[in-house]
């Protein structure tokens, strides 16, 4: 069995990979292999309107289960509406796109092997390939040291109508717990919502029956009585220091990474979506032949630029996590979210300027000035995980 393109894994990284493979070269076979028996209803991938490219926003708007014209962020000292476009994508939406683009998933196909030329499942069957890509998820990564964002969302159907007409992004008002803890809300309909309490810790264990419990305890506060319908949870990285370089030259063969296994994610919030769709595009914007070399060298690439724009937020996360006392680091958020709303958003999309830069750590100073100054390298960060 040989096809132009094989992707290991059916998520987000490598969905949008396919959908733009398939637009741009609706000539290519494309095959995406998943362990799983189908796609999964335990994600739901966020993201701001402006942290996508017009065309990118344009493909997935209709996809969406829903879209919501602002957002809103609560803390103990400032509360604000922000009026940027927001939406969500779940994965059923995201695998039947990617079928009707017309590749193939196969579902419990447990791989193996992956290699540059192809698959060997578990079953024997041998899978050819012109390239092959890896998106099956992170993997701990010596060139990559990080705190985590730890979640448990239960999404629940209320009794009646819950009032809470837009995403709330973080409501930071709760105990303080673990870290940096705040609790995520999405109003899928007038009596359907997702409730996440999500905590940005040190550690990456996980607790998911005490979130869960923290979710419906917020929603008891709230007046919201239902049945739980759904629940999601999550380990995301948040990176404190990242070496793009030797990550890249460790996978100087084999398949190519993608998605969270190559470190593609806003360092400060997680989000992964705007990062996929950037990785998908350079996939889909290579001309000639695909082949697993000439992959490799673009998204490596994409990858190196991306971590050298990316310095600046991985600081903010080393003055967060390394700078900080746990049950404080709320207050550099409450802080950054009285900036306006353009720095706001250029933040989220990992487009920030000069000046952005300069006004985040200008004036009162977040953190003491001293301990600044010690979170500016992150090499030794690195030496750590050496």
């Amino acid at each position: 069995m040989t096809h132009d393109v094989l992707l290991a894994g059916a998520g987000l990284a490598n969905g949008l990979i396919a959908l733009a493979l398939r637009a741009a070269r609706p000539d290519l076979r494309v095959l995406l292999l998943d362990r799983a028996a189908g796609p999964s209803d335990g994600h739901t991938w966020s993201c701001h309107d402006p942290d996508l490219s017009p065309e990118w926003l344009a493909r997935l708007k209709p996809l969406r289960r829903a879209n919501w014209p602002d957002q809103e962020v609560r803390f103990p000292r400032h509360a604000r509406r922000l009026v940027t476009g927001y939406g969500s994508l779940d994965g059923a939406a995201l695998a039947d796109a990617v079928v009707r683009s017309g590749a193939t998933i196969r579902w419990n196909s447990d791989i193996a092997t992956l290699d540059a030329q192809g698959a060997t499942l578990s079953c024997g069957t041998r899978i050819d390939a012109g390239a092959v890509i890896d998106g099956r998820g992170a993997q701990p990564s010596r060139h990559l040291t990080v705190g985590f964002q730890k979640f448990v969302g239960v999404e629940i159907e209320t009794d009646r109508p819950h009032g809470v007409p837009r995403p709330m992004i973080m409501d930071a008002t709760v105990t303080q717990q673990d870290g940096y803890r705040f609790i995520y809300l999405l109003p899928f309909s007038p009596t359907r919502i997702l409730i996440e309490d999500t905590r940005y810790s040190d550690g990456g264990d996980l607790d998911d029956d005490a979130l869960a419990a923290a979710s419906h305890d917020y929603a008891r506060q709230q007046g919201w009585t239902g049945v739980e319908v759904r629940r999601e949870r999550g380990i995301l990285p948040i990176a404190l220091a990242h070496d793009a370089a030797g990550f890249w030259e460790n996978h100087a063969t084999g398949p190519v990474p993608v998605g969270l296994r190559a470190g593609f994610f806003h360092p400060v919030t997680g989000y992964s979506l705007p990062y996929a769709a950037q990785v998908a595009d350079v996939v889909a914007g290579l001309p000639g032949p695909l082949t697993t070399d000439a992959l490799r060298a673009a998204i490596r690439d994409f990858a190196i630029a991306r971590a050298r724009r990316d310095r600046f937020l991985r600081l903010l996360n080393r003055m967060l996590f390394r700078g900080c006392a746990p049950d404080r680091r709320y207050t550099l958020l409450q802080r950054f979210y009285r900036m306006p709303q353009g720095l706001i958003e250029r933040f989220y999309a990992g487009r920030l300027t000069v000046a952005d830069q300069l006004r985040i750590v200008t004036g009162k100073p977040p953190i003491p000035l001293g301990t600044a100054i010690r979170c500016l390298p992150e090499r030794p960060l690195l030496k750590e995980n050496a």
